[in-house]
């Protein structure tokens, strides 16, 4: 490394992949922002000469940062075990769409938000997956199998040997494949670069591909505007399941609603509770999901899973402490 400008540079360079980073592995925004400030703290708090020593900032500054969500992720578990109700990782908007511009933050800096690069490996139902891991298997299995980290970097991470690094990649695997039916990710090699994909979706016949999981949000859409409970019920499984994460803040069932026509009656009746509610279709977290908004401003963020043509999983966030990034500039 370099001292100077382009030394600073460099460093800089490292937030947008260090921030796709943490928030895989937290699911938290707002978390994975403070994981990244607090490396680079550590970062600027070293003596010069120490900083110029070490060969490459990206890797010191990576594997701070994934120490960092490791504790973080250690003391999260008990944390949400005093959360009011269901706790689901914050939904992603999607900078490119028409009436969501990218926001600004404290001295027009980049909302972090804009920051993510949204693939499969943000995907509510993987980043829901990801939950059920100890923190070190998530750990490992993010950054291996997302970002194509070798278990000896790994290993400095998590204090383990690269062997048994792999062990728990190979474990948090398992869980993808249990959870989804599909299994784990291949382990690409190559140089560390941006997250790849973790799971061929197209081309499986229990798996819809993109545009027909935007076509099966869209009729729920029409549907729960309409107040249509036979159309939802046809349009979700018969066991469907739907997460609501209100945190406290906002009403929400507090357990799971289980079942295509309790969701659909539990949907009418958030409706009939909300006169004037706008629902539209947008980009939650990659993929198709609903924004429902209220006198203008966003209640509630829901992403979807689907198979054959019936959605089989919903996830709703409601809790407003973790949908500031649908927040348009001019509402903040």
């Amino acid at each position: 490394m370099t001292n100077g400008a382009a030394g600073a540079d460099e460093v800089a360079g490292e937030r947008p992949q260090l921030f796709n980073v943490a928030y895989r592995l937290l699911g938290s925004l707002t978390e994975a922002e403070d994981a990244v400030q607090d490396a680079y703290a550590r970062w600027y708090a070293m003596p010069r000469a120490r900083r110029a020593e070490i060969r490459s900032p990206g890797a010191w500054l990576t594997t701070v940062t994934g120490r960092i969500c490791l504790d973080l992720l250690g003391s999260a578990r008990a944390r949400r075990e005093r959360y009011v109700g269901a706790w689901l990782p914050e939904p992603l908007p999607d900078r490119t769409e028409e009436d969501r511009p990218a926001c600004a933050g404290p001295a027009g800096a980049a909302d972090p938000a804009d920051q993510i690069v949204l693939d499969e490996s943000v995907d509510m139902a993987f980043l829901v997956v990801l939950e059920s891991m100890t923190p070190a298997e998530r750990v490992a299995f993010v950054l291996h199998d997302v970002f194509r980290y070798p278990f000896a970097e790994i290993g400095g991470v998590l204090d383990r040997t690269p062997a048994a690094c792999k062990q728990l990649a190979a474990s948090a695997r398992r869980r993808v494949g249990a959870a989804t039916g599909l299994p784990g990710p291949a382990r690409p090699a190559g140089p560390v670069r941006a997250p790849v994909a973790v799971a061929d979706r197209t081309g499986r016949t229990n798996r819809t591909d993109r545009a027909d999981r935007a076509d099966v949000v869209r009729h729920v859409k029409e549907a729960w505007e309409t107040k249509d409970i036979p159309a939802l019920v046809g349009l979700l499984d018969p066991a469907a399941v739907m997460t609501v994460d209100g945190g406290g803040l906002a009403g929400a069932a507090l357990r799971p609603v289980e079942g295509g026509a309790r969701i659909a009656q539990y949907l009418v009746a958030l409706a009939d509770k909300a006169p004037g509610l706008d629902i539209r279709e947008r980009s939650v977290n990659g993929m198709p999901g609903l924004v429902a908004l209220l006198g203008g401003v966003v209640v509630t963020v829901a992403a979807f899973d689907v198979s054959d043509g019936r959605a089989t999983r919903i996830w709703g966030c409601r809790n407003p402490e973790k949908l500031g990034a649908w927040v348009r500039p001019e509402e903040a």
